[in-house]
């Protein structure tokens, strides 16, 4: 069976799931497919309790607060989310005036739309595995965690970070006052994070909030039916420690890649799409790339840019799905067509 649509997104991520706004408030349907579990892409997956405080009007929000007020927003529109789905191929079909797009995932299911957008975040992505140990997904809910789900997790816990990078960094700044004892692991005395978040870190390992351990590496899991600590050999001396524990996050930042997105004859710059600024699509005609996935001179990979981005793509479409019309333009704050799609008019 096939869908049709006004617009499909691959992703569902923030800027995705704002694609949908945009989209509901002109009267475009669209239809989202993800090869993960749930809505928010890395903000749910990876590090759904991480503050963000860049949100225009929104001094603090964690990750997945940022995602629950995106869904919230959305309700009054008209949309289909596809989990856990990976796109396997995309035609094109020609028509007398506009090509649409024939979207068929992993799952045999089949989408068609005038526009595709791809919101990919960071195209595919997974977890650095620690190295050393053979088939560390084993340990996975048995104190062996590569991101933070829920803080309250490791509240009153002995726990050991391994990383060197910002989420390293952030998290061990950020779980310091709940946890009982904190330790994080690095190979070397150099971090690769933002600054101002290592100095925090520092001034943590002096109050003795957090022991920080030097050039280390993983040698072994301490594990009887759940993890009980770890072994680490110092880097230089070759000498080996045992830690206790009761938890451990492996943070070794994530492995991207483009995934099947290399095959669908896109230009590509520095390893994203390349995007024109004017409609964000990219050099196949119907396609278009927001948020992360994109380049183009200036790029910033920050959310409010690709709310920007797919504010923009969306106009775009509105014209491909409705050839000849002139794209309605009107203020949420006083047009009342619009407040009642949004079910707030009196």
């Amino acid at each position: 069976m096939e869908t049709k649509t006004d617009i499909i997104i691959v992703g569902a991520g923030p800027v995705a799931l704002f694609t949908v706004f945009e989209a509901g408030l002109l009267g475009l349907e669209c239809v989202l497919i993800d090869n993960l579990d749930k809505v928010g892409g890395q903000c749910s997956e990876l590090y759904p309790g991480k503050p963000i405080y860049d949100i225009p009007g929104v001094a603090f929000q964690t990750a997945q607060e940022h995602v629950d007020a995106l869904l919230e927003q959305i309700k009054p529109f008209n949309y289909e989310v596809h989990l856990n789905e990976r796109v396997n191929s995309i035609d094109e079909i020609c028509d007398e005036d506009i090509s649409s797009w024939k979207v068929t995932t992993s799952e045999g299911n089949s989408f068609q739309a005038k526009s595709l957008f791809i919101a990919a975040g960071a195209g595919s992505f997974e977890p650095r595995r620690p190295p050393n140990i053979e088939d560390p997904d084993q340990f996975l809910d048995k104190g062996v965690s590569y991101a933070v789900r829920d803080k309250e997790k490791y509240k009153d816990k002995n726990l050991i970070i391994f990383g060197g990078g910002d989420s390293a960094l952030d998290w061990t700044v950020e779980l310091a006052d709940i946890t009982k004892s904190l330790k994080l692991v690095h190979r070397r005395d150099a971090f690769r994070g933002v600054p101002n978040t290592e100095a925090q870190m520092r001034e943590l390992v002096e109050t003795g909030q957090v022991d920080l351990k030097t050039p280390f590496v993983i040698e072994k899991l301490i594990f009887n039916k759940k993890i009980e600590g770890v072994s680490i050999k110092n880097f230089e001396t070759k000498e080996i420690e045992d830690l206790a524990c009761d938890e451990i996050l492996f943070l070794f930042g994530l492995n991207k890649k483009l995934g099947p997105i290399v095959d669908w004859n896109l230009e590509l710059s520095n390893k994203k799409i390349s995007v024109d600024t004017e409609k964000f699509q990219t050099s196949v005609e119907g396609i278009f790339a927001v948020g992360d996935i994109n380049d183009y001179p200036g790029k910033l990979d920050l959310i409010l840019c690709g709310f920007h981005e797919t504010t923009l793509a969306v106009q775009e479409a509105y014209r491909r799905s409705h050839p000849g019309e002139k794209v309605p333009f009107a203020y949420t704050t006083s047009n009342t067509k619009l407040q009642k799609k949004l079910g707030v008019s009196e």
